[in-house]
């Protein structure tokens, strides 16, 4: 019985917690002793070579230096609260014990967080030494053998049990699993910091060792504990940014997990696993995979939200017991420092989780940003042509510039609504320990409020949902008119466009007007105050970003380009590079009849192909079913080897014209001359300043349309491809340039290659080895040219077409002709000395600004311009007083101050009218006390709901009036600033920064407003019953203002930053949208993805910096307010008792508790106001542009008739791009008679297109003048000029919409009429077939017209407009010969009586005018070398004009036959 006591006694003892806590402190204190006798045996022990510091480098580094601090602060707090706990109720050996073991924990925790930081564990491979992972196998034994003790205890009912021991035991056993499974199975990467280890990227880290912000990663990834407590690794670069302005290579690169090009690739995976592919993904699918991709952030915010919320409402709690400590009911002795030192604490807990919580949110949120715009970028890149029309650019580029900005938004409040619970919960517990029963009104109240948000929310879905798809209407539209103002302002059509642009601009604001009344409903429900507050917003938050992922996945799932289209096969497994058979190809697969039927074809390595037909045949469609871009119905396509692709309209990317022509390929030097000879370039790279370093304009806008297409040549030739697709690139240039293209490119350097070619030229087609000839969606014919000469109806109508065009030249005497072709023939032979000059366009004049190669100027397309230094008060000003000249602004900021008033009025009411304790008699009833209470209430809900009304309908005022201001200015500016303005800086404008305008602006202004009233009314209360806090307060607040402006310069440029890299990837991304089709057929997907990545990080760069620099500054502003606000504590509880009344005391502590919140939130609201002001900043700088002349002159308007008879006389003509760019026209003379057809013909360059840019006004004359009909043109206004004449441009252009108002935008004419104009050019029987007749859908740029019906649109145009000058701009350069014969032959018909001035490249266009002018080239450009009748120029053998003539009867005549040279 003895024994059995005696294990009785034992079992007892080792379940008694005095002997747990002993030996969890004896265990404790041997890992101290251990480290100390380890760090002194090392100090001996290590030689002079062990110093280099090895920093681990794994992912979980962080968090286990994080698990040790956050251990050793909760052993503390454990400490501290027993400490005074039982200082009160009296002492014990057990208790002693505890304070000792948790004293000893606090401590060893904290060497182990210092130890880890300083690897001092570290083992070879291993994460922690031997020492150290049995040290951490004996904590986890012991820790779980406490909690199971705990457990038995708690359920045998035994011992009452404290809450802390089972806490304790809970967060020690969590700790313990943690490090034992880092210590044992994760391994030790080590990054060691050692110049020898670093390579040498570059020659520059030889000469310096100093590298830019742009070089390193950020400090973030390597900082220390405290470094990032405190947010100190921020702390450089705001020191850079104090000394200089900041650029985007001072800021450092982003760490692997927060860029997308470290994340991407796992988010892709995880996405493909869970949905079995992009395709198939659905919200809630997507929405798992960002929550997955950021999970341990997510779960450590969550965390830190829970202490905050925790350490939030200590002082609450607390603050029953301080206004009694100070009414004289001391409990212990030193209580109120007790009280003071838990408040203090509280505060501390508080700040560093709010701050924490906060930067790791929006660390989330660029994370998710950036995931989503690269899934967006890529899902564009695979999409089919068919899925593309249903949705616009204009359209993705808003699901990449706002949706996934919104949904990147939402992480901030991502916790809110759990937390508003548990706030509400804790809310409620304190108000029942204080209330008791009558809490439950409260909870009714709260509850109520919450149900009442509920319709509001989803009513607020609606709203968000119809102003996105209104948005994306806007957005359409305008990127659609940028692309096309040149057309709008030839035609005069630019302030029509401008009125479409404003009512959709309308459409949209309609739906925030709706939604402003319902948050001002809203509003009325905040006078609720914290918890509840931000409930509305959190709600109103959820229903946008639904929206915006919902757009988003229905996006993502559209169809992608099938693979299964094209039978790929390796080089070299067949002899046949193209084989189609049975195929049965349609654009759209709903339609009855195919695109293409029943292609039959086989290509041979090596051929060459030509492919012709009439315009609409299906040519086009049938290079795009060889590249897999057309659904197929049937049949089997089979295509050997890699393909190269020239697009009939050139797709060129804005940058260096040697990017261009690589496009993504090493530099070969050799290989790259010898495309640049071939595809004539050289000559014009000479007369470029920066050669083939200049920077090329959005689209190519600073080059001609030959040099366009001839740089896409060269980009297809430098591939070295095996096949090579093209589709119509001789059109866009001259007859000799085409000639040196086909023989140079076609015959020369591809004559190994198999090329398939369209055109319509036929004297290129007797060079092929194989020619096809298509009508209908079919190939009618094919053979060599000789056999089809013989055999084949429709070949012979394209051949006889062309011979009529030639039939002119008949008169000639044959033995001249002959003769000026073996002159000319020896002249190509001798590489033509007269033909090659080839100059540049007019518009590269712009272009090449100076001779001057090293002056940076020149470039046409410089960087964004950004402001620098502080945004100017002059900006804020004209934000507040855009609406109604700032007349609301008086009273938005007074319904503030009463408001604030009647809060602090009724919190004053509350103290004065209850009574401190029970025994004292109240001064007022309960009724009136209730009453007067209620009356406050509502008076500041009114004041709320006026404050909200007022401050929507100033935000929209302004938010229009800026709006229009803009778009009137953009619409309203020369054609020289769309030249040299990418549309993604405009398209920048108008989405994000007018998004920031409308929904942010107004209300960050406010809000900053309304803080520094709340901020003043706090002082005002503490004043009252403490004035003494303002010896600290002031000081403190001159700190404050100090580190705001120690850190402003650095946010701003930041900011500023943010703008200027927002730009690139809406305009890479809105160039890659427009050439899916060229990037896909060089299989280049891969490096424009990388790309869109990288532009992605540099935006996300000044976003993260921007994000740590906040915290930066709020922790240190919240560390400076809790120090005021212990000092005030102090202050209250020091005065001797009865000086102050206890419950003006407490009034002033319960203030003082929002004081650092409010004050934060002041100097937050502040940053971020001037953070978000560079929008408007950004506004205001495109509503300066420098306008064109006036549209009406109200005192010269000319007579409604004007002109009458159509006569151009232009005198001493001289014009420049700019004051510093040299003349481009050198005093032109010469008169077009009214009534007769001018041809203008010359070679690239000589000025033909600067002429007609004159004649419309595009381009001002430098001097001398253009009388039409003996008014000059320059005194009149534009739209009286432009309106008069007409003009078929070379680009035929569509815009979205029908086909009534692509032919009649401005509404002049009927229906009947419209027919008309449709049958005399052709396609009155083509619009009939279509369902909806003349409202049948035009998609974006008019893609499913084909590039000669869209010409004959344009026809169409000028048929309705009947002027009397007509100008035609290479306007049947994408035409074929038989359509070029049939729409000169309408314009014979048609404008008889008009004058039609044309500019050609086929000589057979000017041939049948009454006159025609030759402009000189080279360094007489710009000057007129002759101007007669084509009879009389031909006849003179040595005219240019018969020189010219001659050269393009040869190549007709010539065959282009495979020659042996080749």
């Amino acid at each position: 019985m003895l024994s059995l006591s005696n294990v009785h006694l034992s079992t007892a003892v080792l379940l008694k917690p005095i002997f747990l806590h002993g030996l969890s402190g004896f265990l404790h204190l041997l890992l101290l002793v251990a480290v100390v006798l380890s760090w002194v045996w090392r100090k001996f022990t290590a030689g002079p070579g062990d110093e280099s510091k090895k920093k681990p480098n794994n992912s979980l580094f962080k968090t286990t230096v994080f698990s040790s601090l956050a251990l050793s602060a909760f052993n503390f707090l454990l400490c501290f609260i027993n400490y005074f706990y039982w200082y009160t109720s009296g002492w014990s050996e057990e208790k002693l014990v505890t304070l000792l073991d948790l004293a000893l924990k606090t401590l060893a925790w904290g060497v182990v967080c210092v130890c880890l930081q300083k690897a001092f564990f570290s083992s070879g491979q291993r994460r922690f030494s031997f020492f150290f992972s049995a040290w951490f196998t004996f904590y986890l034994s012991v820790s779980c053998y406490c909690i199971v003790v705990d457990i038995v205890v708690m359920s045998g009912r035994r011992v009452s049990l404290p809450t802390q021991y089972l806490v304790s035991d809970a967060v020690s056993t969590c700790v313990g699993f943690f490090f034992c499974y880092v210590g044992y199975f994760v391994k030790n990467e080590v990054h060691v910091d050692n110049d020898i280890q670093e390579p040498l990227l570059n020659a520059d880290s030889l000469e310096s060792k100093e590298t830019k912000g742009g070089d390193t990663v950020t400090p973030f990834s390597n900082a220390g504990i405290l470094s990032i407590l405190t947010f100190s690794w921020v702390g450089p670069l705001i020191a850079v940014g104090n000394k200089k302005t900041l650029d985007l290579e001072d800021v450092p690169q982003l760490d692997s997990r927060d860029s997308v090009i470290g994340a991407f690739p796992t988010f892709r995976e995880k996405v493909e696993a869970d949905c079995g592919g992009i395709n198939s993904v659905t919200t809630l699918k997507l929405v798992k995979s960002l929550i997955i991709s950021a999970w341990k952030e997510i779960l450590i915010t969550a965390f830190l939200v829970l202490l905050k919320t925790l350490a939030s409402y200590v002082g609450p709690y607390l603050i029953d017991g301080f206004v009694q400590y100070l009414g004289g009911q001391r409990l212990y002795e030193n209580q109120g420092y007790f009280l003071v030192s838990a408040f203090f604490f509280a505060k501390l807990v508080e700040c560093l989780t709010r701050r924490h919580w906060f930067f790791r949110l929006q660390q989330v949120g660029l994370r998710i940003r950036a995931l989503l715009v690269t899934m967006i970028y890529n899902k564009a890149l695979t999409l089919s042509c068919q899925s593309k029309q249903g949705h616009t650019s204009g359209e993705i580029i808003n699901f990449m510039t706002v949706d996934a900005e919104r949904v990147g938004v939402f992480s901030w409040y991502m916790h809110d609504l759990w937390m508003v619970v548990l706030q509400v919960t804790l809310a409620l517990l304190i108000l029942y320990k204080n209330l008791g029963l009558a809490s439950i009104a409260a909870f009714v109240a709260t509850v109520i409020i919450m149900l009442a948000n509920v319709p509001l929310g989803s009513l607020q879905e609606k709203f968000q949902k119809k102003l996105m798809e209104s948005k994306d209407t806007r957005m359409k539209a305008t990127s659609e008119i940028l692309r096309n103002m040149r057309i709008l302002k030839l035609q005069g059509w630019e302030m029509k466009f401008l009125l479409k642009i404003t009512e959709l601009r309308k459409n949209e604001q309609g739906i925030p007007l709706e939604s402003g009344k319902i948050l001002s409903a809203l509003a009325t429900f905040r006078t609720l105050q914290e918890p509840i507050y931000n409930l509305p917003d959190t709600i109103s938050m959820i229903a946008q970003t639904k929206v915006s992922l919902d757009r988003i996945v229905s996006f993502l799932r559209l169809d992608d380009l099938r693979s299964d289209v094209v039978e790929k096969l390796p080089w070299g497994s067949s002899d046949t590079a193209i084989e189609v058979v049975d195929g049965n190809f349609s654009w759209d697969l709903s339609s009855p009849s195919p695109t293409l039927q029943n292609i039959n074809l086989k290509v041979f390595h090596g051929m060459r192909v030509a492919v012709c037909g009439t315009v609409g045949s299906g040519k086009s469609t049938l290079l795009s079913c060889v590249l897999g871009e057309v659904p197929k119905i049937s049949g089997i396509l089979k295509v050997c080897g890699t393909k190269a692709y020239v697009a009939q309209s050139s797709w060129i990317q804005s940058g260096k014209i040697e990017d261009n022509i690589l496009f993504g390929e090493c530099m070969d030097r050799e290989r790259y001359e010898k495309v640049l000879e071939a595809c004539s370039l050289k000559k014009d790279l000479e007369i470029l300043s920066f050669g083939d370093q200049t920077i090329i304009g959005e689209r190519g806008i600073n080059l001609s349309g030959g040099q366009k297409q001839r740089i896409q040549i060269a980009r297809a030739l430098y591939q070295d491809a095996d096949i090579y697709l093209f589709d119509d690139p001789f059109s866009a240039v001259d007859a000799h340039t085409g000639s040196h293209l086909f023989k140079e490119c076609l015959l020369g350097l591809l004559c190994s290659k198999t090329v398939v070619y369209v055109t319509h030229q036929v004297e290129f087609l007797p060079a092929a080895d194989l020619i096809l000839v298509m009508k209908d969606g079919k190939i009618t014919q094919c053979g060599k040219y000789t056999d089809l000469l013989n055999s084949g109806a429709d070949f012979m109508e394209l051949v006889g077409a062309h011979k009529k065009a030639l039939s002119t030249l008949d008169s000639l005497d044959g033995a001249a002709v002959s003769n000026e072709i073996s002159v000319l023939e020896q002249d190509v032979n001798l590489s033509g000395a007269h033909g090659f000059k080839e100059k540049k366009d007019s518009k590269d004049e712009q272009n090449g600004k100076t001779d001057d190669k090293s002056e940076p100027q020149g470039q046409l397309v410089q960087e964004e311009e950004r402001e620098k230094g502080k945004v100017g008060f002059s900006v804020y000003w004209k934000c507040i007083t855009t609406a109604y000249g700032g007349a609301l602004v008086p009273f938005i900021l007074l319904a503030q101050i009463l408001f604030q008033a009647l809060q602090i009025g009724s919190n004053y009411w509350m103290v004065w009218a209850t009574p401190i304790s029970e025994d004292v008699q109240p001064p007022v009833e309960g009724t009136t006390l209730i009453a007067v209470y209620v009356g406050l209430a509502i008076g500041s809900s009114f004041c709320i709901l006026a404050r909200a009304i007022l401050l929507v309908t100033a935000g929209y005022k302004t938010a229009t009036i800026l709006f229009n201001k803009m778009h009137f200015c953009i619409f309203r500016a020369p054609m020289s600033f769309f030249d040299s303005t990418p549309s993604g800086r405009i398209l920048n404008r108008a989405s994000t920064d007018q998004s920031a305008l409308d929904t942010d602006i107004p209300y960050q202004i406010a809000s900053f407003a309304f803080i520094l009233i709340q901020l003043l009314g706090i002082i005002a209360v503490m004043s009252q019953a403490a004035w003494q806090v303002f010896v600290v307060f002031i000081p403190v607040i001159a700190i404050s203002v100090l580190y705001q402006q120690y850190y402003i310069p650095s946010a701003r440029e930041l900011s500023r930053l943010v703008g200027v890299c927002k730009a690139p990837i809406i305009q890479h991304f809105a160039e890659t949208i427009s050439g899916t089709t060229t990037i896909r057929s060089f299989d280049q997907q891969s490096r424009f993805q990388e790309t869109n990545m990288k532009l992605t990080d540099g935006y996300s760069r000044p976003m993260f910096n921007i994000a740590g620099a906040v915290e930066w500054l709020c922790f240190r502003l919240d560390m400076l307010s809790s120090i005021t606000f212990a000092f005030s504590l102090i202050f209250l509880i020091s005065i001797p008792q009865g000086f102050i009344d206890p419950g003006l005391a407490g009034l002033a502590v319960t203030y003082g508790l929002n004081l650092n919140i409010v004050q934060g939130w002041m100097i937050w609201n502040l940053c971020n106001m001037e953070n978000k002001i560079i929008s408007v900043e950004r506004i205001l700088q495109y509503t300066c542009i420098p306008c064109e002349p006036s549209l009406v002159v109200d005192d010269n308007r000319p007579d409604p008739s004007w002109p009458s008879y159509g006569e151009v006389d232009i005198q001493d003509l001289k014009v420049r791009y700019a004051p510093h760019l040299p003349l481009v026209l050198r005093g032109l003379t010469c008169k077009f008679r009214g009534g007769l057809k001018t041809g203008i013909v010359g070679r690239t360059g000589s000025g033909k297109s600067t002429l007609i840019q004159t004649l419309f006004r595009i381009v001002e004359p430098t001097a001398g003048q253009v009388m039409i009909d003996s008014i000059n043109i320059s005194s009149i206004g534009l739209h009286d000029l432009r309106s008069r004449l007409s003009i078929i441009p070379q680009d035929p252009t569509m815009f979205e919409g029908t086909v009534r108002n692509n032919l009649d935008p401005l509404e002049e004419y009927t229906d009947e009429e419209i027919w008309e104009a449709l049958d005399k050019c052709q396609l009155g029987d083509e619009v009939r077939k279509k369902e909806g007749k003349l409202d049948s859908k035009v998609t974006e740029n008019g893609e499913n017209w084909s590039m000669g019906q869209r010409q004959l649109v344009c026809l169409g145009r000028v048929l309705l407009k009947k002027s009397k000058v007509l100008v035609l701009d290479e306007a049947t350069a994408s035409v074929d010969t038989a359509t070029d014969n049939l729409i000169q032959q309408i314009l014979r018909q048609h404008f008889s009586d008009s004058t039609v001035i044309t500019i050609a490249h086929r000589i057979t266009s000017v041939l049948d005018s009454d006159m025609v002018l030759l402009l000189s080239q080279g360094i007489a450009a710009g000057l007129i070398e002759e101007y007669d009748t084509p009879t009389r120029l031909l006849e003179n053998k040595s005219s240019s004009f018969a020189q010219l003539v001659a050269e393009y009867t040869m190549r007709s005549n010539s065959s282009f036959e495979k020659s042996d040279d080749h």
